[in-house]
């Protein structure tokens, strides 16, 4: 049977923007306020859609606790104000509406802690292509005082550590407060902490929905280092964004 060759009309670019996964404290909740404070200075802005959850911060996996009152574990909320000097948030049930009533500040004991985070992944509509490299250290174990013999004696490797990089390109567009133009501020932002890309080699859409179940990807935390922007009279303008992973990435590879 004759595979099918993937054509690069299948790929996609979907991300999570930079500073976007905070942690805080029972003592970081009030009440009172209906305000949550978290780190200052991160990427959150209005309108972002959020989940909260609590983790266990040894080994990054779901813990156990009980989510500040009025907030629900797996429930997408929307931010509408954050203070970046303070970190002080507020989030909604609904986007643009009145803030959640918070009635107690929950119960997360260490090493549980609270984590926000950023929902779901956006599809950033303007890109133009991405890539994606691994590579594997190669370490030297060779020994000498081999026996002679008619040929040279090899070398002998073992594998070392993985490390990966990569790059988009990304079209840019009189609007604003595209996911896209988000992208390419992002390289600026000091804390990137929560900034994952998903990068699509077979998007299958059913529904109007991706259907991750049949479509092939790699998922990867990255790193955002650079900004490359071109503008010239015979093109649209673009900028090309370099990445590295931050953490390992997941491959799905599989049609099911």
């Amino acid at each position: 049977m004759a595979a099918t060759v993937l054509s690069g009309t299948s790929g996609a670019l979907y991300y999570k923007p930079a500073g976007t996964t905070a942690t805080f404290t029972e003592s970081a909740v009030d009440a009172a306020g209906d305000d949550i404070t978290v780190a200052p200075y991160l990427g959150f802005k209005v309108g972002d859609p959020v989940q909260f959850s609590v983790i266990n911060v040894n080994t990054g996996a779901a813990g156990t606790g009980t989510l500040p009152g009025g907030i629900s574990a797996a429930t997408t909320y929307y931010v509408i104000a954050y203070t970046a000097s303070t970190g002080v948030m507020q989030v909604s049930a609904t986007l643009g509406g009145s803030s959640v009533a918070i009635t107690d500040d929950g119960t997360a004991v260490t090493p549980n802690i609270f984590q926000v985070a950023y929902a779901s992944f956006e599809s950033v509509a303007e890109v133009r292509e991405w890539s994606f490299e691994i590579t594997r250290e190669e370490i030297d174990v060779t020994t000498i005082g081999q026996a002679a013999g008619q040929t040279v004696p090899f070398r002998s490797y073992i594998s070392g550590f993985a490390d990966g990089s990569g790059s988009a390109t990304v079209y840019t567009t009189d609007e604003d407060t595209s996911i896209a133009s988000r992208l390419v501020q992002d390289v600026l932002q000091r804390e990137q902490n929560g900034a994952t890309m998903k990068l699509y080699i077979d998007r299958v859409v059913s529904g109007g929905s991706v259907n991750d179940t049949t479509s092939r990807s790699i998922q990867v935390p990255v790193i955002l280092t650079s900004a490359n922007f071109t503008v010239n009279p015979d093109d649209g303008q673009s900028v090309e964004i370099s990445f590295r992973p931050s953490g390992a990435p997941t491959f799905d590879l599989s049609k099911s």
